[in-house]
């Protein structure tokens, strides 16, 4: 199957994908990247994402779980930011890294919290 094909395309989104986890999960991605563009701001622009689809899922009154859930979807991808900087922290070592990592943790809660 080359790109051309439906399969194709989706196959290698989803390799794409996984190379994104993986390179994080395994610190391949630099700690300042990691912590400023892929939590900081995106992580961050996906849950004020969700909060703002809840209030509207709110205000048109609709089911309570429904909202939660979709408040709280992007939680496992928030943990699994946190743990790729601290894993990737530690590698690192150094003050700057254990800030990153006191921010991760902090971040965290603020996004479960909000």
């Amino acid at each position: 199957m080359d790109d051309s094909h439906p399969a194709g395309r989706v196959s290698s989104k989803l390799a794409g994908l996984a190379g994104f986890f993986r390179s994080r999960w395994q610190g391949q991605v630099p700690l300042e990247r990691l912590f400023w563009r892929d939590m900081a701001f995106v992580g961050t622009a996906i849950n004020i994402a969700s909060s703002v689809l809840a209030l509207i899922l709110l205000g048109l009154k609709l089911p309570l779980w429904l909202v939660l859930t979709v408040h709280f979807a992007p939680v496992p991808y928030n943990l699994f930011l946190t743990f790729a900087v601290w894993r990737t922290a530690e590698t690192s070592g150094g003050g700057k890294a254990s800030l990153m990592m006191l921010g991760s943790a902090l971040w965290l809660i603020a996004t479960v919290v909000a």
